[in-house]
């Protein structure tokens, strides 16, 4: 927790230190948010969005300058040490992983300088939205995005897709929840979705501010996923969502995620070859270099021995 020392020079209590605990979150408006997103297009800078599974990395984000930290049981999972789809199977209540850390980690350890969007699950079953979104805004996240998890991971043309949709777990649920928060609830809403289909749908039904494409789970590291597309067909098939989406919101802001997209050279490579506004990491500035650092480090530590 943040600490900040103040001195008592009442006479009785002559220069005596007495530290005294802030913690109360800065907050962000809506209105704050739109207008330092739409500033950074028009001079031409990237948005950056930016996964925090912890205090720590949310707090060091902020200090480099991203613009959206986002939560999600996904971020908290990954440090854990588990990967992102570990959040897929029910062996875990989603929403109250995400608010819960989001509340008594993330939040305490932040400035107002980033905005913190909060990637919530829209079917979860046992959830009024309305209220999940009032929680949020109650602890000072003005955003949501509809990642936590999505039905868009799933593949189409699968049994468990259907499955699931015949139960009543479905994009619209998403859609619906994204339309809440932007129209009714005042919140900056940032959707996502892994095919053409579900983002033409999403950014029709749900007209978010930002929309992300999702190319895939990153690659690299321990628990990365290699689905095989090089950074230039990445770049390739999220330029075609892109223009597709366009032609529904000319006013979306877009960003690339995943994939082969896991290096700051990837990501200007991104820049270069796409028509979006920036680009979300999640492993790539949270996983994967905490994994080079921490095990670097410790190798070194584990490598000393006594002198003769």
């Amino acid at each position: 927790m943040p600490t900040h020392p103040i001195y008592d020079i009442h006479p009785s209590h002559p220069r005596r230190k007495i530290w005294k605990l802030h913690m109360i979150t800065a907050r962000v408006s809506t209105e704050q948010i739109l207008s330092r997103l739409r500033a950074k297009i028009a001079e031409r800078q990237p948005i950056m969005i930016a996964s925090a599974g912890s205090g720590l990395v949310a707090k060091l984000l902020e200090r480099a300058g991203v613009d959206c930290i986002n939560t999600f049981s996904g971020a908290r999972l990954r440090a854990n040490g588990m990967g992102t789809m570990s959040m897929m199977w029910p062996i875990l209540d989603s929403n109250r992983q995400t608010l819960d850390y989001t509340r008594e980690d993330i939040m305490p350890a932040l400035k107002g300088e980033s905005f913190v969007c909060a990637c919530l699950n829209a079917n979860d079953p046992l959830k009024d939205m309305r209220m999940v979104l009032d929680d949020c805004k109650r602890m000072g996240v003005q955003s949501v995005s509809n990642i936590g998890p999505s039905i868009s991971y799933v593949d189409h043309d699968s049994e468990i897709y259907r499955v699931m949709t015949s139960a009543g777990i479905t994009l619209q649920n998403e859609i619906d929840m994204l339309k809440l928060a932007r129209d009714e609830m005042g919140m900056v809403s940032i959707g996502l979705a892994f095919t053409m289909e579900d983002s033409l749908a999403l950014v029709e039904g749900a007209r978010p501010h930002i929309f992300c494409y999702h190319a895939g789970t990153t690659k690299g590291g321990l628990t990365g996923y290699d689905k095989g597309l090089s950074i230039e067909q990445t770049a390739e098939q999220t330029e075609e969502v892109y223009n597709a989406v366009r032609k529904i919101d000319p006013e979306v802001v877009l960003v690339a995620h995943g994939a082969a997209m896991e290096t700051p050279t990837d990501a200007q490579y991104m820049l270069n070859h796409t028509s979006g506004h920036g680009f979300w990491t999640g492993s790539s500035t949270e996983r994967l270099p905490i994994e080079r650092a921490v095990s670097a480090a410790a190798a070194e530590f584990a490598a000393l021995r006594f002198s003769k």
